[in-house]
């Protein structure tokens, strides 16, 4: 019973056999081959935008902090919340890939900044010599919560933020899981909602390790093209991160994958709301579930051979994954009910 991430899923045969395709004669390196070239067209179709760029890395971690750099001078500041993965998860990188912008955290429920708090926040910064100077908005979509931002929610911070003069990045580590719960479209939750770069993540989804920077704005193309390459991030056989992506977008098939894991979250949010002593702490709406259970419970569990993360005071994270099978979400519901 594995509930610790999806990052421990292992990866669709599907994608498996797109990079066994890969794997056949010789090619262009460094992103000039024809997975990266489909993949680009692909990517541009299903956004909708016919202008984006597309820069494929091998981690979320690269992917946020060089979309951030990109927008973020060594003395400016990315808005974000307090508890989001830039902050509490990627050891300052963000602030090292743009040689010293300083990081603004906001609090708000359930993993999520409100147009209030955004507000209050840039009425309290910039405008002083003295103080580093508000850049870049950075959302995630899905929260560390687990939470969803619907478009509306997204097309509200990102207008306040183009008021001030910033920019709005999205992590989207999950953002198959937050287009799955929403039924948003691509194009509507990003650059029509006001975001400028997406970082749309595919290794929580199924990948091996692929991750795309997109681009709403070409003209920052080259840029991020010298900054990938300055960071040691510019992969040399790019096409066996490119035939991954363009397998698991290809008709739908990452949504299908989000949808499945979204689906076992909710199906073990509805099993814990149904266990005496439960609490679910943030409302489950894509693939992770935040609970409150007894010590009893946790030890039955853990004796039981299931893996996912305790937090303290009976708290703790469950994550399920693409490939979680409905009787594995069972049996971790009948271990913590004894």
């Amino acid at each position: 019973m594995f509930f610790a991430s999806d990052n421990g899923a292992p990866v669709p045969q599907p994608i498996m056999d797109a990079l066994l395709r890969a794997n056949t004669g010789q090619t262009l390196s460094y992103g000039a081959d024809l997975p990266m070239t489909r993949l680009r067209d692909q990517i541009r179709d299903l956004f909708e935008a016919p202008t984006a760029e597309v820069h494929l890395v091998t981690t979320g971690t690269a992917a946020n902090s060089l979309a951030l750099a990109l927008y973020t001078p060594p003395y400016g500041a990315i808005i974000c919340h307090r508890h989001a993965h830039i902050n509490e998860d990627e050891c300052g990188a963000p602030e090292f890939f743009s040689g010293g912008a300083k990081l603004l955290l906001i609090d708000g429920d359930h993993g999520k900044i409100t147009p209030a708090a955004l507000e209050q926040a840039l009425a309290q910064s910039g405008g002083s010599v003295h103080s580093v100077q508000p850049s870049a908005l950075s959302l995630t979509n899905v929260t560390e919560a687990g939470t969803t931002y619907s478009v509306a929610e997204i097309t509200a911070l990102a207008a306040l933020a183009r008021s001030k003069g910033l920019v709005t990045h999205l992590d989207g580590a999950r953002f198959a899981n937050a287009l799955a719960a929403t039924n948003a479209s691509p194009a509507d939750m990003t650059w029509r909602a006001g975001v400028d770069v997406l970082s749309l993540g595919g290794t929580k989804n199924g990948l091996l390790g692929a991750e795309a920077i997109v681009l709403f704005d070409p003209e920052k193309s080259w840029e991020l093209e010298l900054r990938r390459k300055r960071a040691g991030h510019l992969t040399s056989k790019m096409r066996y991160v490119a035939a991954q992506m363009e397998a698991w977008l290809e008709n739908g098939y990452w949504l299908e994958l989000a949808r499945h894991s979204n689906a076992m979250a909710a199906r073990l949010a509805a099993g814990l709301g149904k266990t005496e002593g439960a609490a679910l702490l943030h409302p489950v709406q894509a693939n992770i579930v935040f609970a409150r259970l007894s010590d009893a419970a946790h030890a039955r569990a853990k004796a039981a051979g299931a893996v996912y993360y305790a937090m303290g005071g009976g708290d703790c994270r469950l994550v399920t994954a693409w490939c979680t099978p409905p009787e594995e979400v069972d049996a971790l519901l009948a271990a913590f009910r004894g």
